[in-house]
């Protein structure tokens, strides 16, 4: 799996926070890494320098192989909480697509008990 971290040019991305946010989306995702092609990370800044209080966002974007990316965003006061948040829901979302493909819906069907 293909981690890429991009940042705006509001958010000083040193190379110790970039490696730190690949490690925590490598180790978030790994459960999936044979499934997933490439994950993409966008930070930025919504206010800039005017400051504020949730306002770094972060856009994290999963390709699946054989399927359509799938996305999600969060906002928190700092990059870090802000992809802490976008994993957890990427995460839950992943679960549940994956989950779905695997299992099918319901249980065993009644038509296939032996009659009484």
């Amino acid at each position: 799996m293909q981690i890429i971290v991009n940042t705006d040019d509001k958010i000083e991305g040193n190379d110790a926070m970039l490696d730190s946010i690949r490690a925590q989306v490598d180790d978030a995702l790994s459960r999936f890494a044979d499934q997933i092609t490439r994950a993409e990370v966008h930070l930025s800044d919504e206010n800039g320098a005017k400051g504020g209080g949730e306002d770094n966002r972060c856009l994290l974007e999963v390709r699946p192989s054989g399927q359509q990316p799938v996305a999600v965003t969060h906002q928190a006061a700092s990059p870090q909480e802000a992809c802490d948040g976008a994993l957890q829901k990427m995460v839950n979302k992943l679960q549940s697509t994956f989950g779905r493909q695997t299992n099918a819906k319901g249980g065993h069907s009644i038509r296939d008990l032996d009659p009484i």
